[in-house]
C-alpha cells in the first residue's frame, strides 16, 4: 500500500524542497470532505500505480486508508517527471464523475485493407458509484472494414454506469490510408 504524509506547508519554498526531496506532490479530494495535500515518494507512487488491478486503489497518508482514483497528473516538460497528482476519493454510495479508459482488442478487417486504426477517444467521462465503476471498455474490433467506427452508444454498460459523452462521438474506427 502506498503510503504518504500531509504537508505542513503548501507554499512554493516548501513544494521546491519537497520535490528536490524525492517527493510527489498531491491533492486529494472528493465530497463533503476537506482537501487533503499530501506528498508520497515518486518511485514508490510509481509502483504502486503499474501494479494495480483498477481505477481504484488504497493510499495509506497519516494512518488513514483512503480508496482514490488518478484524476490528473502533471509532468515536467523537458524531463517528463512527474511534478503533481490530483486523486479523488473513491467515496462508497456517492455518486461521481469518472474518466475510464477504453482498451481496444482484436484486428480489424480494414487493416489489412489499406486502412489505419484510429482510436479518437481513450478515455470516457462516466458517472456512477465508486462500487459499479468499471476498470475499462474493451471494444472489439475485429469487424470493422474502411470507413467504419464505433460510436459512443454503441458501448454496452450496465444500468448504474451511465456514460457522459455524447452518443454520437466515434471511439475508434477505420479510414482509408493516405
Amino acid at each position: 500500500m502506498l503510503e504518504g504524509q500531509i504537508r505542513q506547508s503548501i507554499g512554493r519554498k516548501a513544494t521546491k524542497q519537497a520535490r528536490q526531496d524525492g517527493m510527489l506532490i498531491a491533492n486529494i479530494y472528493g465530497k463533503g470532505t476537506e482537501n487533503i495535500h499530501a506528498t508520497f515518494k515518486v518511485n514508490e507512487f510509481i509502483k504502486e500505480v503499474r501494479k494495480k488491478d483498477g481505477l481504484i486503489f488504497p493510499v495509506k497518508v497519516d494512518g488513514k486508508v483512503y480508496e482514490v482514483v488518478i484524476v490528473d497528473y502533471q509532468h515536467h516538460p523537458v524531463t517528463s517527471a512527474i511534478l503533481h497528482v490530483d486523486l479523488k476519493l473513491a467515496l462508497k454510495g456517492v455518486e461521481s464523475f469518472y474518466m475510464v479508459p477504453v482498451k481496444v482488442v482484436g484486428s480489424a478487417i480494414g487493416l489489412k485493407n489499406k486502412g489505419v486504426l484510429i482510436q479518437s477517444k481513450r478515455r470516457l467521462k462516466v458517472k456512477c458509484k465508486a462500487e459499479d465503476l468499471p476498470n475499462n471498455f474493451e471494444l472489439d474490433v475485429t469487424n470493422l472494414d474502411v470507413g467504419d467506427a464505433l460510436l459512443v452508444r454503441d458501448i454496452k454498460v450496465s444500468d448504474k454506469v451511465k456514460i457522459i459523452d455524447a452518443g454520437r462521438v466515434a471511439v475508434v474506427g477505420v479510414e482509408k490510408a493516405r
